[in-house]
């Protein structure tokens, strides 16, 4: 059978079982409708372009048999809305961070990031070798999805201040939007924490509704304009050291297709966590260095002292979300063992060569 016939095959069957679904989309002459909500503002870039690519990559992929309908947030739902979206069946896909469905389990906010967490690189073993995926499948089955990275932003930035940051005691009674357990972390801090989508940041800063923010980092907080509304920039950022995104599926959905097609679906997002992460690192630099050089931004580091409070908080956090459930602090220790594994090797490979190599280059 030549691909072409392979391909009408597969996508008449797959349309058949789509149809005999509670979540099917609408099939139409042998072509399957995927509906992809997002968390994202449509053209924003690296996170939704980075979506956006991904949808558009499934059609590709596919020949065409899947046809992908991209709304960015708010478009047919809000940004905060996606989840319940698809795993009620009312779209088939999702992208974004699914530490943002963390009310609904903790177990969520460690398939993203987790303050002094793992790095995309310690991400991705966790992910493929050490066990991450099979409790995130575990996770997933309780709400109907299926999810699989479709991107990663790298180590981001601290965030934006309205005032320096000299000691631990600077936090208490802060207004600062931070999802997630970072924001968790930052409610032991002394942190009144604001959620709010990507698309309200700026405007709630300038207007003192909140004194600062963290976003991603310098390429996406330039394009934020969060320069006109804070002038302190502070790294290292402890709350998304490598913040993996996802395309949730509605599983029911996923699993009605061809297995070919599962396939590719699943090819377009692992090709998408490798772009995404490219494209911040070959971007992040420029863009810092046109905050501090064009708009005179002050770029300073937390210290240790702030630092150290940040773990007191956060092992207060784990604390209260292992306690949460069995597959909670299942997710947790597994977690942990990847972190010793994956970033023991990685402190005598990755960290000691970077910091050689940089000091005999003059690189600072």
């Amino acid at each position: 059978m030549d691909r072409r016939s392979f391909l009408r095959a597969s996508t008449v069957g797959g349309a058949a079982a789509a149809a005999s679904t509670l979540a099917a989309p609408a099939v139409a002459q042998g072509r399957t409708t995927c509906v992809i909500v997002s968390t994202w503002p449509r053209g924003f870039p690296g996170l939704g372009t980075g979506a956006e690519r991904v949808a558009a990559r499934i059609t590709e992929l596919t020949d065409g048999a899947i046809t992908t309908e991209y709304y960015a947030a708010g478009e047919r739902v809000g940004a905060f809305d996606a989840f319940d979206a698809v795993s009620a069946g009312d779209a088939q896909g999702y992208h974004g961070a699914d530490y943002y469905w963390k009310g609904k389990h903790p177990a969520w906010a460690y398939i993203t990031a987790v303050p002094f967490g793992l790095v995309a690189a310690e991400q991705n073993a966790f992910f493929k070798y050490l066990g991450g995926r099979e409790l995130w499948d575990e996770l997933g089955d309780e709400f109907g999805i299926k999810g699989f990275h479709a991107g990663n932003t790298g180590v981001q930035m601290g965030g934006w201040f309205n005032k320096e940051m000299n000691s631990p005691e600077d936090f208490r009674g802060l207004r600062m939007r931070i999802p997630g357990i970072g924001g968790d972390m930052m409610a032991n801090m002394g942190v009144s924490v604001v959620s709010l989508p990507g698309g309200q940041i700026y405007e709630n800063l300038v207007s003192g509704a909140i004194d600062a923010t963290e976003w991603v980092g310098p390429w996406n907080d330039y394009f934020l304009n969060l320069y006109q509304a804070a002038r302190y920039y502070y790294w290292p950022g402890v709350h998304e050291p490598g913040a993996a995104l996802s395309m949730g599926f509605n599983k029911s959905w996923l699993t009605s297709l061809p297995t070919w097609q599962q396939a590719a679906i699943e090819a377009a997002c692992g090709e998408e966590n490798d772009r995404m992460l490219a494209e911040y690192n070959a971007n992040n630099g420029t863009y810092l260095a046109r905050l501090v050089n064009e708009h005179g931004v002050q770029l300073r580091e937390f210290n240790d002292d702030i630092y150290d409070a940040f773990g007191v908080a956060a092992d207060e956090t784990f604390d209260t979300i292992r306690a949460h459930s069995d597959l909670a602090n299942r997710m947790h220790e597994a977690f942990l063992a990847a972190r010793e594994n994956v970033g023991g090797w990685m402190n005598i490979s990755d960290m000691p060569y970077l910091r050689q190599r940089n000091r005999v280059l003059g690189i600072d």
